[in-house]
């Protein structure tokens, strides 16, 4: 059966993508009218005919604004691009302000199942007003793609300065981390949880002040249940927490896990859970298994130690030992004036460089190949895309030796995990493993190798 490419986006408080399943007949909605961000532009869109639009608008007597379109724009240089969306530097004919504009292709988006990817982060952005996050202002669509109106970051990602630098002096990693703070606060405190946040997703604006990005994997908790986890697995091997591998779920302060690691990071210029691939990081991250570089600022680390912490309801920031007030207090920010942090002049970036010791630089200097060289790692057949990201998902059915493979790439960098393996499945991998690689002897009988790729 064919993809159909009849899909549109609805901005109801939980705007969610509509696919017409039979491309003959029109696509409806119903009246929707919430806003996101400063423009007036509605963001309910269908696929009938013009001349059938207009007739029932026509009944209106408030003529609603002209819904944006391609033609108002004149498109640029590819800002970034993911595995399903393309973002391009775009300037408005008519007012010459310049924005990011996510460009998706339908047909792309339904035929690996990413509907609700796109929808997760349309309803995210569209609750968030905040100068240290990216500002979706409008949607809209054409016949084949659906565009996002995003905020201009003109700097680029966070992670772009720490490879070009080394690692920030400490009243460079102060300020970036105290922003950091603040959008987790404002985050948090809207009940929603990232779980994907990492240099890549910090941008820089044009005076150098953050903007998160990125929320395909967020998570909004329930209000009316007091839900306080999230039980689907995504995220970043290196910033992921121990919680998610452990008790599949991820919490608040799984976000404030990762805040650690972006703070190692700052300083030592690479993150602290390194390996050679994927499950050797989360077997560190598990057993709390790194080391500080020598150097390494003496509050920073404190910070990073009270972060990085297995415990999530025992991580300075949490909700169980005082929320953000007792974070913002660490001695690390001292010098820090919270209020308004967003009108202050960062400091200028500089570098400071932390001994390593050599073999750490030889083996993870690197860090741009470090995930993609392993991309294509699998312990057995890969899954179907209907299994990918759904907001709860229910654990596939397994027998014999078909187990799904337990890594599923959601981007580049990010990946779904299912880790729930019985014993028999255990054993049927190990079997696997011992008779089909010659590496088998140096792993401890454990399933480390994944799959071999080209030397």
């Amino acid at each position: 059966m064919p993809i159909q490419s009849n899909v549109v986006m609805c901005s109801c408080p939980s705007p969610s993508l509509v696919i017409n399943p039979d491309s003959s007949s029109p696509a409806t909605l119903a009246s929707c009218s919430s806003q996101a961000g400063s423009t007036s532009d509605s963001k309910a869109t269908d696929f009938r005919p013009s001349s059938e639009t207009e007739q029932n608008t026509g009944q209106q007597q408030t003529q609603q604004p002209r819904k944006k379109r391609p033609q108002d724009f004149k498109f640029g240089k590819i800002l970034g691009e993911g595995s399903f969306s393309t973002v391009v530097l775009a300037k408005e004919v008519t007012t010459g302000r310049e924005f990011a504009i996510k460009i998706l292709q339908k047909r792309h988006i339904v035929k690996e199942n990413k509907v609700p990817y796109v929808t997760r982060e349309r309803d995210v952005m569209s609750r968030l007003d905040h100068p240290f996050f990216v500002k979706l202002y409008f949607t809209f669509q054409d016949v084949d793609k659906l565009y996002f109106g995003l905020s201009y970051a003109k700097n680029g990602e966070l992670l772009k300065y720490i490879r070009k630098i080394g690692s920030f002096d400490e009243t460079c990693t102060r300020f970036y981390t105290a922003e950091i703070v603040c959008a987790l606060e404002y985050l948090h405190d809207k009940g929603i949880i990232h779980r994907d946040l990492k240099p890549e997703n910090i941008l820089l604006s044009e005076d150098m002040h953050i903007q998160i990005t990125d929320f395909g994997t967020a998570k909004v908790l329930s209000s009316d249940t007091r839900q306080a986890r999230a039980n689907s697995f995504v995220g970043t091997a290196q910033y992921v927490s121990p919680e998610l591998l452990t008790e599949k779920s991820a919490c608040k302060s799984s976000d404030l896990w990762a805040l650690g690691c972006i703070v190692y990071q700052l300083v030592a210029g690479l993150p602290p859970f390194r390996a050679g691939n994927e499950y050797l990081i989360f077997q560190k991250i598990i057993k709390l298994e790194y080391d500080f570089p020598e150097k390494f600022f003496p509050r920073a680390k404190d910070l990073v130690e009270k972060l990085l912490v297995q415990d999530p309801i025992k991580r300075l920031g949490c909700e169980e030992l005082g929320g953000f007030g007792p974070l913002k207090a660490h001695s690390f920010f001292d010098g820090i004036t919270w209020k308004d942090l967003h009108l202050q002049t960062p400091p200028k970036l500089t570098a400071y460089l932390p001994a390593m010791a050599e073999d750490d630089e030889e083996f993870y200097g690197n860090y741009d190949d470090l995930l993609s060289q392993f991309g294509g790692m699998q312990v057995a057949l890969s899954v179907s895309p209907q299994t990918l990201l759904t907001p709860e998902p229910v654990q596939p059915q397994r027998s014999g030796s078909n187990i799904e493979q337990y890594i599923h790439d959601i981007d580049n960098n990010s990946f779904e995990l299912d880790l729930q393996f019985s014993e028999e499945e255990k054993r049927l991998l190990l079997e696997k493993q011992a008779g089909g690689n010659q590496w088998h002897q140096f792993v401890e009988n454990n399933f480390k190798i994944l799959k071999m790729g080209p030397r």
